[in-house]
């Protein structure tokens, strides 16, 4: 059935872990349009949570009007709005008799057996996620190491709580982590870590996950080249035969700190109407997440849409802001420029100076995986030799880690009239004020 094409659109609604073809449209968005969505933590929450057959808790897909198959879709990202006042994080154990293959997936009760059961919540702590047929311990996951952080109002800064404070959070939790209406996961905070008490950081939201809808069901937090490994060979309803079966990835977990408020995330199309789905917003985060989790928070995304048209991307592209550009990435300021047309008049040599950042998100089992694919994609993308791609991209760029194992992303300016026959031109002169 037809859906209606709003100019703006709302959505409070979410999955219960999974992405692909078959979930239900949250609406239908023009072409040129905006989307606000309110999306609650994605990870540890989730996590906690038996029912949840992914690790994340994301929206219902959202359609673009007139996006096909072999399209891309430009996500330009307008706000991020962090709504909760803590959250709880750190490195994890895994409960192994809580899980068969996949402890963010296939969930089971480890005493009645029941397979992703209903949980009820019975005081604070790590035991207090229960089986809500015969109370035992249910959830798959703990802390090895970890912290409460609390946030202050303008979320610029944010501490770690002593036993006391995370205490007294985990007692208010739903309130604390301000979990939207139509939100299914249990908050984090229950768990009431403390550990390095007191210690100052610096906020700067992101979303972790965003991105299209892949053509085969996949659980949410393992559409990507890395943690979708944990699927090959797996003995569930999303266990994949070989790698190859990866492809049908769109890469939307990314955990890649740049993509904030002022990026320009451009996607792949690979369900007809693109199937946007949002969550996993960070409130700060380093390179790689070096603890495979950071600071999940509740909160509000608006972006414009604009799609592509037959661009025909294999996986996402990224214009962040030009800040967050490593220093040779960067545009040529007019100084550069015109030292640089000295030098090639001094040496007879025609200066390209039409050139544009660009990075090209590259996934995979390793870091060293993750960098092939970036070389594959961005040398289908811009018609070049891998060696070409490889100089290019230690000249003008270079290789950043989004998350480890396996997420990178290959920056290098490229040339204009490259970016002009794949219809990108236009978004990197706007994103760069080219």
């Amino acid at each position: 059935m037809a859906q209606q094409i709003e100019r703006e659109l709302e959505v409070d609604e979410y999955t219960l872990g999974l992405v692909g073809p078959d979930q239900e449209w949250a609406g239908t968005v023009a072409d040129g349009g905006t989307v606000r969505t309110h999306t609650p933590p994605a990870c540890w929450g989730p996590m906690i949570t038996p029912k949840f057959k992914g690790g994340h808790e994301v929206t219902k897909p959202i359609r673009v009007d007139g996006a096909e198959v072999g399209d891309a879709i430009a996500i330009k990202i307008r706000d991020i709005e962090v709504t909760s006042i803590a959250t709880s994080t750190g490195s994890m154990s895994e409960r192994e008799e809580a899980f068969g293959d996949d402890p963010f997936v296939d969930h089971k009760c480890p005493e009645c057996g029941a397979e992703w059961p209903e949980s009820v919540v019975e005081g604070t702590g790590e035991e207090s996620i229960r089986c809500a047929e015969c109370g035992a311990n249910a959830s798959s996951f703990a802390f090895e190491y970890g912290i409460t952080a609390i946030f202050d109002d303008d979320h610029e800064v944010g501490i770690t709580a002593d036993s006391e404070a995370a205490h007294d959070l985990a007692e208010r939790a739903e309130e604390a982590m301000a979990l939207p209406e139509n939100s299914r996961q249990h908050p984090i905070l229950l768990y009431e870590p403390s550990e390095m008490p007191g210690t100052l950081g610096h906020l700067r939201p992101f979303v972790g996950n965003i991105g299209t809808t892949p053509p085969v069901e996949l659980p949410d937090s393992h559409n990507a080249g890395d943690f979708g490994q944990f699927l090959i060979g797996a003995d569930h309803d999303w266990g994949l035969e070989s790698e190859d079966e990866l492809a049908d990835r769109t890469d939307g977990h990314m955990d890649i700190n740049a993509v904030r408020e002022g990026a320009v995330l451009v996607c792949p199309v690979k369900v007809d109407g693109g199937g946007i789905y949002v969550g996993d917003m960070h409130a700060n985060q380093g390179d790689g997440e070096l603890a495979l989790h950071t600071t999940d928070v509740s909160g509000f995304t608006e972006f414009d849409v604009e799609v592509i048209e037959g661009l025909d991307i294999d996986g996402p592209l990224l214009l962040p802001n030009e800040e967050d550009l490593p220093h040779i990435s960067k545009p040529y300021t007019d100084d550069e420029v015109e030292t640089g047309q000295a030098l090639g008049e001094e040496y007879g040599v025609d200066v390209q100076t039409d050139m544009g950042p660009i990075q090209v998100i590259g996934s995979g089992a390793t870091v060293n995986d993750a960098t092939e694919n970036a070389f594959d994609r961005a040398g289908t993308l811009l018609d070049m030799s891998e060696g070409e791609v490889r100089t290019r991209c230690t000249f003008t760029g270079g290789v950043e880690i989004g998350r480890l194992p396996g997420v990178v992303q290959l920056n290098m300016l490229a040339p204009m009239e490259r970016l002009e026959t794949r219809g990108l031109a236009h978004l990197v002169r706007e994103q760069y004020g080219l």
